[in-house]
């Protein structure tokens, strides 16, 4: 069964269509009883002015944006949206009707609403609200008549609490994102009585009724009144919110047993004037749905969300929509996270409660002890953020409500993204001010204060000193409040590929159009921008996802130089960004400055499991501290040694002012952050002294770190490292033969001995804290800072080490990150030089086994059509230049010995290399014009196919069938050239 599976096309339903609720005593309901609403259906397209804002308070019947092909509503279209009713889901009333109406459960049909009658019921609505209770921009609509809907699924609640509604439209979203339709309404915030009832008749027609409890839903009518409904229906799904089952008992809410009912209990149906025995039947009706147990407390939200669309679905026979949650949450369970949680991590809590807050708007639990204000600048009204202890937390939750609801005659607060700036203002020109007085009351002008909420938030700090550890465990912490925590590696260089991968978790394409037969081809930079539309996409829908971007270098992205916005959803939604990095400001926005510990919580790092050092010591340790540059990393080693080895702080100290002073006269811009802290740099010497000394001059685990450096900034296998570590070349040759002859002798041991070595080697790393275990298992990763550093100590080999073990040994779906860092190190992409040079045999190997498929792949799968086509450029310029060496004539006394004469080019020395290097260079030349084929370059894509034309002519002759495949290729770009410029000529 498909997604969409179970919702039908209202346009084709009969004048008269009425469903009635099937029986309970059957387990499943049949999905095709009758024709249900679907938001994701292709008949029905709402454009985002078309949308009702539950968040609101309106009954919001939840069509998709995203699924309109143009941003403007079709009359037609919206003639068949099965609407609970025509008018009353779209204006909610101000307060609670005390007689409410008894439920109609006959058939009728709805009245036809004209468009002008549309018009005056938005007027009259707009008088009987406040300004604060919804935002709503009347559209044209017309509602056809005659039609009645049924839905999967009836969402009831009542509250207004922005965490509330979060949980609610998160709940609303992942329902119909599986295919079941959903009817949400608050009935509290309705009036008219006619709304009322065609509320009921959306009631009844819904195949299950799901009503979010809270500790104040049991004194609202019509809370009261749904839980009796659909208890008598047996389709009642409770959800009890930041309640448990247990609490809602009858004797301890009236009786204001325990704490949570002291304020919330009593004989709450008098607050309505409603019955007592009404009451308590509706409430006893919860005793009889205890079989679903869905307790949305703040720890587990997504596991209530999650359970309950999966006991939904059951219920209603959708069994693909089972399997497919099931696949995604192991799927999950395995990838969501890259490092397992640190459980000992120290400090941050100001920081992890500043996070929370400008993510949320909102703070709960401990934080509330920590808040921050966000204030404008008088001229430019730039967000900024000020910690503040000298107004009470009732002050600001005062200014917070100002803002958000009282501010009636203000205009809205809007976002305003660019390229250049992404800044919150206020459209208002003047500031808020309280009236002047003289005289000793006089009051200063009081600048208006905004709340961020707005879902971004950036941490900046000197590398080292903890951001990615805050945004793990910020992510661990609050994991549950979002469907899943999408963790980028934002390294400019490959934070676009990072960011596509996310489609696997997204479940959306991303692989290159095949736009050869259409009308119009898009263009290499349109396809690329599809693709990350379609992800971006996802990410904006009502579904709340963390998007983390960990060390983002840059602010563009270094294929093209684009904004890092352009991938990111719009600002203000459900999904919320959270970035780490160097810059001392990301897209205007104002970062929170990571601090250093405190003096309490670096010690306590620093000691490690031995806690009872003399005052000597300590004093040395506070020493050992200033030197490493307060950075949470060197403290974590410098612990990590004194747990491990029998040293004591003073010896630790003397022994890395002994070492020998190295040469750290480097340049560029990765050696100046290396400079500022020598002491940090000899530490890693001391480390590496130590594994050396375990383990002999060579050691593993030292080469493993020295090779980890030419990597990609991504998780390492331990077998490749150990792999890239073992290719390092020798000093001695001499020891070098001799190792080889004792490995030839021990062959039949030799696999489970590197296995125990390669193990013992990544433990040693992990236990010093050099390197940070990850979840994929056998994984690896390193510190940004200790792989410049193995960069910058230049030992001679290692990235030649590292390029043979990940050609011979990496495998392109697994480890692509790492095969680029290979081309990288190969080719010279922009300015930067070529770092390893291949004889011309590795080099065929290399790019008809990686270069080659890894092209195309990017290409086609993740369309990256400039990548791949850059790359493949660069590795036809390094054939060109390889054949230009073998045409080259040589001058070698050995040719001048010979007495057949003298052989004067590498190509008549090794005429079969030469040949084979001839046609790996057609190869290259036909694959990308065939890539140009795609983007409607028929030009370039022309002039490459007779390259390789000529090429396998001269070596494989006319009839050979690569010849004619690249004549045939040829051919269709001709024709498709001809109709390119027959369209385009006068």
């Amino acid at each position: 069964m498909d997604l969409g599976e179970g919702s039908g096309r209202l346009g084709s339903l009969p004048t008269t269509t009425s469903r009635t609720m099937s029986s309970s005593s059957s387990a499943f309901f049949s999905a095709n009883q009758s024709p249900f609403f679907s938001p994701r259906s292709s008949t029905c397209q709402l454009s985002e002015s078309a949308r009702f804002d539950v968040q609101c308070d309106s009954t919001n019947l939840s069509a998709d944006p995203s699924s309109s092909s143009s941003g403007i509503p079709d009359p037609e279209c919206l003639a068949n949206v099965g609407f609970a009713v025509s008018d009353e889901s779209l204006m909610p009333a101000a307060c609670v009707s005390s007689d409410f109406p008894k439920f109609d459960h006959s058939s009728c049909t709805y009245g036809h609403l004209q468009d002008n009658c549309f018009s005056g019921i938005i007027e009259k609505h707009r008088r009987h609200i406040r300004s604060h209770d919804m935002m709503f921009s009347p559209v044209p609509i017309s509602l056809s008549s005659y039609q009645q809907s049924s839905y999967d699924v009836y969402i009831g609640l009542h509250g207004r609490k922005p965490c509330f509604l979060r949980f609610m439209n998160w709940l609303r979203a992942e329902l119909e994102v599986q295919g079941m339709s959903c009817f949400v309404s608050d009935r509290a915030r309705f009036r008219n009585s006619r709304k009322h009832g065609r509320i009921e008749r959306a009631m009844d027609a819904s195949s299950f009724g799901v009503l979010i409890l809270t500790k104040k839903s049991f004194r609202n009518p019509y809370t009261i009144e749904e839980l009796r409904f659909f208890s008598s229906k047996k389709n009642l799904v409770p959800i009890y919110f930041d309640l448990n089952m247990g609490d809602c008992l009858i004797r301890d809410i009236v009786e204001k047993r325990g704490e949570l009912w002291e304020k919330h209990g009593g004989e709450l149906w008098i607050s309505y004037g409603g019955l007592e025995k009404e009451w308590k039947e509706a409430v006893n009706g919860l005793v009889r749905a205890d079989a679903w147990k869905l307790e949305a407390l703040e720890g587990c939200w997504r596991d209530c969300i999650l359970r309950a669309v999966t006991y939904l679905a059951m219920r209603l026979g959708r069994r693909s929509v089972v399997d497919r949650l099931t696949k995604w949450r192991e799927k999950v369970d395995k990838e969501e996270f890259p490092f397992p949680r640190n459980e000992n991590f120290i400090g941050r809590k100001k920081e992890l409660s500043e996070l929370e807050f400008i993510l949320f708007g909102d703070i709960s639990g401990e934080s509330e002890r920590d808040y921050f204000e966000l204030k404008a600048r008088s001229k430019r009204k730039h967000l900024t953020i000020g910690w503040s202890k000298s107004r009470s937390l009732e002050e600001r939750r005062r200014e917070c409500n100002w803002e958000n609801g009282s501010r009636k005659g203000k205009e809205p607060v809007i976002w305003k993204e660019s390229e250049k700036e992404i800044e919150m203002q206020s459209t208002e020109r003047q500031r808020y001010q309280r009236p002047r007085s003289s005289g000793r009351n006089s009051r200063r002008k009081r600048s208006a204060k905004f709340i961020y909420g707005k879902g971004i938030a950036c941490v900046t700090g000197d590398s080292g000193i903890g951001k990615t550890e805050l945004l793990l465990e910020f992510a661990y912490r609050y994991h549950q409040r979002y469907k899943m925590v999408l963790w980028i590696g934002g390294e400019s260089r490959y934070i676009r590929q990072n960011y596509l991968n996310l489609w696997s978790f997204l479940d959306v394409d991303v692989r290159v159009e095949n736009g050869i037969d259409k009308r119009r081809m898009k263009s290499f930079e349109e396809q690329e921008e599809a693709a990350i539309s379609r992800v971006r996409k996802e990410l904006m829908r009502n579904i709340p996802f963390l998007v983390v971007i960990d060390n983002l270098e840059s602010e563009k992205d270094w294929w093209d130089q684009k904004f890092v916005m352009d991938l990111l959803p719009r600002f203000g939604g459900e999904t919320h960004i959270l970035i780490s990095t160097r810059l001392p400001r990301v897209m205007n926005l104002e970062p929170l400055k990571l601090s250093y510990l405190s003096g309490v919580e670096a010690m306590s790092l620093m000691q490690g499991s031995v806690k009872d050092y003399p005052i000597a010591e300590i004093d040395v340790l506070r020493v050992i501290e200033e030197k490493v540059g307060r950075l949470t990393l060197g403290l974590a080693i410098v612990g990590a040694i004194l747990s491990e080895l029998p040293i004591n702080p003073s010896r630790l100290l003397d022994t890395i002012n002994r070492l020998p002073s190295r040469d750290f006269s480097w340049s560029g811009r990765e050696a100046h952050s290396l400079r500022k802290n020598i002491f940090l740099l000899q530490l890693f010497e001391v480390c590496f002294s130590i594994f050396d000394h375990a383990d002999g001059p060579r050691s593993l685990a030292t080469r493993m770190v020295q090779v980890s450096g030419w990597f990609a900034p991504a998780a390492i296998p331990v077998s490749l490292l150990a792999l890239a570590a073992h290719k390092i070349p020798e000093k001695h040759k001499g020891t070098r033969f001799w190792r080889k002859l004792l490995r030839s002798l021990t062959c039949g041991f030799s696999s489970c001995y590197s296995k125990r070595f390669e193990s013992e080697a990544s433990s040693m790393l992990l236990r010093f804290n050099l390197a940070r275990s990850s979840t994929k298992e056998d994984y690896i990763h390193f510190n940004e800072v200790i792989r410049m550093y193995a960069r910058r100590r230049g030992v001679t080999g290692v990235s030649h080490a590292m390029v043979q073990a990940v050609v011979s040994h990496a495998s392109l779906s697994h480890h692509s990150e790492h095969i680029w860092a290979v081309c990288f190190l190969l080719f010279g992409f922009g300015n930067d030089p070529t770092v390893v040079e291949l004889r011309v045999s590795e080099l065929l190997y290399i790019v008809k086994e990686v270069i080659l498929p890894l092209a195309i792949r990017t290409f086609m799968v993740f369309s990256r059509c400039s990548a791949a086509l850059e790359l493949l450029r660069l590795c036809t310029d390094a054939l060109e230049a390889a054949d230009q060496a073998f045409v080259t004539p040589v001058e070698k006394w050995l040719d001048k010995s010979l007495c057949w004469g003298p052989i004067r080019t590498n190509a008549q020395l090794n005429p079969c290399l030469w040949q084979e290097l001839a046609l790996t260079r057609a190869t290259v030349l036909e694959t990308r014009a065939k890539l140009m084929l795609r983007g409607g370059q028929f030009d370039i894509g022309d002039d490459l196919i007779r390259k390789a034309i000529f090429i396998r002519n001269s070596i494989s002759g006319e009839d050979h069938p690569d010849t004619v495949s690249a004549r045939e290729t040829l051919s269709k770009l001709t024709r498709l050239l001809a109709n390119v410029q027959a369209h385009t000529s006068p």
